[in-house]
């Protein structure tokens, strides 16, 4: 399973973002649970948003009502639309690819399929 990752970026505080993930390779389906996690410097990584094959979605709490996960399965890709950005926003944001939801939100270790990761930068 390959994991592509793009749209990230510099933008100033109150702006918006779309991330993509481009999922291909033997062995993914539409029917694995897809998810964003974001590392900062000096921190562990932590889930952002997760959505199942029938496009139930979790988020972390300081993302709520500001970042909507989707996906479509018809091109393989997930997607992150981030509004109201924050400069506590700036990470290192990687597509992960599980074959299960984990019961556990963010569990990172849930999760058998990651990208590279693309970097998000947000200033004052």
């Amino acid at each position: 399973v390959r994991l592509v990752e793009s749209g990230g970026g510099s933008v100033q505080a109150g702006g918006s973002l779309r991330l993509s993930c481009a999922a291909s390779g033997y062995g993914y389906s539409n029917y694995y649970c897809m998810g964003w996690f974001r590392q900062s410097p000096g921190k562990g990584r932590e889930g952002v948003a997760d959505v199942s094959p029938n496009g139930f979605t979790r988020y972390i709490d300081s993302v709520k009502n500001r970042f909507t996960i989707s996906r479509d399965n018809a091109k393989g890709n997930l997607y992150l639309q981030m509004n109201r950005l924050e400069p506590e926003d700036t990470a290192m944001y990687y597509c992960a690819a599980a074959r299960f939801c984990p019961v556990t939100f963010g569990m990172e270790s849930g999760y058998q399929n990651w990208g590279e990761g693309t970097q998000v930068t947000v200033s004052l």
